[in-house]
């Protein structure tokens, strides 16, 4: 979540306020959470957290609708108009860190989509035939397009594919065959059954191409997400939540590591979950006060951004 306005200490009574236009919705998000101590109910919770919540994110909500809109009104895209400026386009996302054979999903936790548009007006080509056109989902070498580089040949794309390594499973298996529909093709179950670390660049991307050519004057572009890290499903124990709920230990959160300082300080203080975290916050910020020896807590900041940022989004979960 992107913040209009950096929080000021505004040297509160308790050390943790906010200064500036932001004071107030400080002041009744921190009246709504007190509102816990009191035993409210989850869904009287969420009654109360909801108009503070929709206040933080209405901005981005709006750019996005902003974007959708004007995405809907520009015309569709005539496939007799041009001959070859059409490209496949990974449409989301996909996280920084994979974890072998979990299912493949796009950063906001959403399926992963691929569309078909034109190069030129960046438009969805949503009838015609090739909106139906199947494609092939591929792993390929995170070095392939490292200079942001947007064309390349047919050939260039498939010396690219990454094989298994000797002895191993099909790197990636699962639905690897996708057939759009207006244009927009949504993958399904697809995992990675090696990591990253034997390549050069320690990273994958994935590919998108068509399962056959379409014909000798027409080309279509293939497609490539950015680059991501692969690791063993073993470190999906150390994986951060996004976003956390209520009962997760504390260092599932981002910036407190497993283990680490602050997360041994935050314990000894009786600190285990993200809602203890909540709870002392909101019922003894002086306690706070004495485990924040860490640099990047040492503005009051911090802890408003990891209450609002991530709680936010798991209660509107809950909802």
């Amino acid at each position: 979540m992107v913040l209009k306005r950096p929080f000021q200490f505004d040297g509160g009574e308790d050390g943790f306020g906010m200064g500036g236009p932001g004071a107030q919705e400080s002041k009744r998000f921190r009246n709504a959470v007190r509102d816990v101590m009191g035993r409210l109910s989850v869904n009287d919770f969420v009654s109360k957290m909801e108009p503070l919540l929709r206040t933080v994110v209405r901005d981005e909500v709006e750019r996005t609708v902003l974007r959708v809109l004007q995405s809907s009104s520009r015309p569709s895209f005539n496939q007799n108009k041009t001959s070859g400026g059409l490209m496949l386009h990974f449409v989301n996302k996909l996280p920084s860190t994979i974890f072998t054979g979990g299912r493949l999903e796009a950063e906001d936790g959403y399926p992963i989509r691929v569309v078909l548009m034109d190069a030129s007006t960046r438009t969805v080509v949503s009838s015609g035939p090739l909106a139906s056109l199947k494609i092939e989902i591929v792993p390929l070498d995170a070095d392939f397009g490292f200079d942001d580089q947007e064309h390349w040949s047919r050939g260039e794309f498939a010396a690219n594919v990454i094989r298994e390594r000797e002895g191993r499973r099909p790197l990636v298996t699962g639905e690897l065959t996708v057939t759009l529909r207006d244009g927009v093709g949504q993958l399904g179950d697809i995992v990675f059954t090696d990591n990253s670390s034997w390549q050069r660049s320690r990273k994958f991307r994935l590919g998108a191409r068509p399962v056959q050519k379409v014909s000798d004057e027409m080309r279509i572009r293939e497609g490539r997400s950015q680059a991501f890290v692969v690791k063993d499903h073993r470190g999906e124990l150390y994986k951060k939540h996004h976003p956390p709920h209520l009962h997760d230990e504390i260092w599932r959160l981002e910036r407190i590591a497993k283990d680490g300082a602050f997360h041994k300080r935050l314990a000894f203080h009786g600190v285990v979950s993200v809602q203890e975290f909540l709870q002392l916050y909101m019922t003894d910020p002086a306690k706070l006060r004495t485990v924040r020896e860490s640099p990047f807590v040492s503005c009051p900041s911090f802890f408003y951004l990891v209450i609002l940022s991530f709680m936010s989004t798991d209660l509107m979960n809950l909802s």
